[in-house]
């Protein structure tokens, strides 16, 4: 059954456009991989210039609900996909930049987040998700890794980790949380004075909690999660306490 369109009132115009189409998502008239009628013909029954409608539309893209094609044929225009782990986590790391969360907060949301998911993993994870994990713990190994890398390869596996733990919502809240404090962790990890130990030490951890996700040992691996993220994350938060930056 084809979406009616209805014209939307003209103050505020984008934001009344994106009320609109939330509305059909909400009432399941438009679902993932539906495509939006082109801009000539959907703004006119909306009742909105099309600048009204791009500006709404490059808000739902930035979302990460729609996707738009340029240019003509089957591909081109918006449709509608499920993307958010991109989005939250572009939103986070920008209000933890403003100081919309304290560094103590998000270390929080991370143990929790993550004791879940370790826990869930311990259940769930199928092998290959774990080989996946263990490929990722390789590439942290390799002597000659670079701060750079090792702070890329430790967020793909915490975040690897939560996919496995079959629980879509905790794994897209994970990634988005721990993306919010890459750029930070990376900073931390770059003035650390003895780089090959602190990496050894953190990879010894990472080993362990592999080795406890593949006998199942849920609540050791949720435990020793904490234990993980606090001994590092922690030490930021102390240290940005000292400087007295978390509320500027």
């Amino acid at each position: 059954m084809p979406v009616e369109w209805q014209p939307v009132r003209q103050s505020r115009t984008h934001e009344l456009v994106l009320e609109s189409v939330e509305e059909r998502v909400l009432a399941g008239e438009l679902r993932v991989g539906d495509r939006l009628p082109p801009e000539r013909e959907l703004a006119p029954v909306l009742g909105v210039s099309r600048s009204a409608l791009r500006e709404a539309l490059r808000v739902l893209e930035t979302i990460g609900v729609l996707v738009a094609q340029a240019g003509r044929g089957p591909d081109a225009g918006a449709r509608i996909v499920r993307n958010p782990d991109d989005a939250l986590g572009r939103v986070l790391r920008l209000h933890f930049a403003l100081g919309s969360y304290g560094l103590e907060d998000v270390l929080e949301a991370r143990v929790i987040l993550e004791r879940s998911s370790f826990e869930a993993a311990a259940r769930h994870a199928s092998p290959e998700d774990l080989d996946v994990a263990e490929e990722l713990l390789a590439g942290m190994s390799r002597p000659d890794v670079g701060v750079a890398d090792f702070n890329d390869l430790d967020t793909r596996f915490h975040v690897q980790i939560a996919r496995s733990s079959g629980n879509e919502l905790t794994s897209t809240l994970t990634s988005a949380v721990r993306e919010s404090v890459r750029p930070l962790i990376l900073r931390a990890l770059e003035t650390v004075e003895d780089w090959p130990a602190t990496a050894y030490a953190l990879n010894e951890e990472h080993t362990e909690l592999l080795r406890l996700l593949r006998e199942g040992r849920g609540p050791e691996a949720a435990d020793l999660a904490e234990r993980h993220i606090r001994g590092f994350h922690g030490t930021l938060v102390d240290e940005t306490a000292e400087e007295g930056t978390l509320d500027e």
